[in-house]
């Protein structure tokens, strides 16, 4: 007699929440983006799907044959708190969504890690305690984030099985998938008992794994996993911008339990090491006028020197709207530039109704807040009108829309702008309305780091820029409120603490 295919329920709520972003979150924002409910067919399916991480659990699982059951699929861009009402509007649902699956034999669910609502400093928390209310002890629950999360106890005490990307940029969400399911199948069939361990990290850092010294401090992450009862090790950045009391860099550790010993000295080791490197090397951005000076005097080679405009990064609750480095840049008369994008549905109105080939005086930019600057006006050829322009998303698929996309062009500079506020994450956002990159002096993404998937191979050299902005890496000048202290830059005294062993420990 054939065995039944497990029952695997599915689920998302994910948002990257910036405490001081001027970019209000409610259930309008989740609509726009990506809200797929229980029974959607095409093409809101299809959109959760090519998802980074969320269809990355799906495809792992279709690909067992297991049965898939699908609850909410929601995500927004990262902005502010989510409203009170619509984080229980949306938690409430998937709730309802599990209970309407009956039996079920796993959970997986694609969580960010970093979501807080105007009443909840824990989203992710809050959900897997009450699913497990829902469920009992013994069904397993397994969660993938993204590693800009901020963690705290309430997963861990509800028995979460928890693993996270590994990379940024975060390239690697397919083959964390596997790894989480492999796991969480394993309980679920009672083969294992794994346990997620936690060691707090106190630092406030940002970082890529893409050169020394944090590729390398990857590599030994992979190199632990597979021994000593170890079966995956997660080191989440943290993302500094959400101001709660467990902000802040942690790793996690999954442990099958035959080793405590080992695990313990892992989860030292890890956080150690990884308190090194963010307090001990030179890894931050420049400041605006220091990087342009370096750009600048770098781009002499055949390829493009790119600079990254992270302080404005959408992907991190920017308004994606500042003209800090676009002002200096005209102001110093840098040309055969590209720079984008700038979310100005205005301007892209304007410019598309004036049409390819107009010469018109445009005001672009500066109108969320102080931290977008001052508007910028321009006289500027209409080069480029779209309104079907798409990127490539992380999962490497075409299947991230621009909305109305416009390249202008003034005083030597190509500007792209769009409707859609989001971050580059590959050279399409400026190929796809004809703006050439392999010949430009200078490129400027409004990005902090994924944009590297993609440009790197055309680029000279990248460049940080601290610009002023929603995610400038000043945080000492943040007006934390929550925040658990002492911690690293806040606090050049802040040590990691010695590990407690526990179930669900925080420490």
């Amino acid at each position: 007699m054939t065995a039944k295919p497990p029952r695997v329920f599915l689920g998302m709520i994910s948002h990257e929440t910036n405490s001081f972003s001027p970019i209000p979150t409610s259930l309008r924002a989740f609509e726009n983006d990506i809200l797929c409910r229980a029974g959607d067919g095409e093409p809101k399916r299809a959109k959760a799907w090519a998802f980074p991480g969320y269809g990355d659990l799906a495809a792992v699982v279709a690909a067992h044959g297991d049965t898939i059951i699908e609850g909410l699929a929601a995500w927004t861009q990262p902005s502010a708190p989510t409203s009170t009402a619509a984080y229980e509007a949306l938690r409430d649902e998937l709730l309802t969504d599990l209970a309407a699956a009956g039996s079920v034999d796993m959970v997986l669910l694609h969580l960010h890690g970093a979501m807080l609502s105007e009443g909840c400093d824990d989203c992710e928390g809050d959900i897997v305690a009450r699913m497990r209310a829902s469920l009992g002890p013994d069904v397993p629950i397994g969660v993938l984030l993204d590693l800009h999360g901020n963690v705290g106890p309430a997963m861990l005490e509800a028995g979460a099985i928890v693993v996270a990307c590994k990379e940024y940029p975060h390239t690697d969400y397919r083959a964390r998938a596997e790894e989480l399911y492999a796991i969480v199948r394993a309980a679920a069939a009672g083969r294992m008992r794994p346990r997620t361990l936690m060691k707090r990290v106190p630092v406030l850092t940002l970082m890529g794994t893409l050169e020394q010294p944090m590729r390398g401090f990857v590599d030994d992450l992979t190199a632990r996993e597979g021994r000593d009862g170890i079966l995956s090790i997660s080191m989440m950045h943290g993302f500094p911008w959400a101001d709660t009391r467990h902000t802040g860099a942690a790793v996690l550790l999954v442990s099958d339990g035959s080793n405590p010993e080992a695990a313990e000295r892992a989860l030292r080791e890890v956080g150690r090491r990884f308190f090194e490197i963010a307090t001990g090397s030179p890894m931050g951005p420049f400041d605006m006028e220091t990087a342009l000076d370096k750009a600048i005097s770098t781009a002499r080679t055949a390829r493009p020197v790119v600079i990254a405009d992270g302080a404005d990064n959408p992907g991190g609750g920017a308004a994606c709207d500042s003209t800090f480095v676009l002002e200096a840049l005209l102001d110093r008369g840098v040309t055969n530039v590209a720079l984008g994008m700038l979310w100005d549905p205005q301007a892209c109105a304007i410019a598309a109704d004036a049409g390819v080939g107009a010469r018109l005086d445009l005001r672009i930019g500066g109108k969320v807040g102080a931290l977008s600057g001052a508007p910028v006006d321009v006289r500027a050829e209409v080069l480029a009108v779209r309104e079907d322009a798409m990127q490539l998303s992380l999962t490497g698929q075409l299947t991230v829309p621009l909305g109305l996309a416009v390249a202008v062009r003034a005083a030597g500079i190509d500007i792209v702008l769009n409707s859609i506020r989001q971050q580059v994450f590959s050279m399409d956002c400026f190929t796809a309305v004809g703006v050439s990159l392999q010949d430009k002096t200078l490129i400027v993404v409004k990005s902090t780091h994924h944009f590297r998937a993609s440009f790197d191979k055309i680029a000279a050299a990248t460049l940080s820029a601290d610009a002023p902005g929603t995610l400038n890496m000043n945080v000492q000048d943040l007006p934390y409120q929550a925040l658990h202290r002492p911690i690293w830059p806040l606090d050049p005294t802040a040590e990691v603490a010695p590990l407690i062993s526990r179930r669900g420990a925080a420490n």
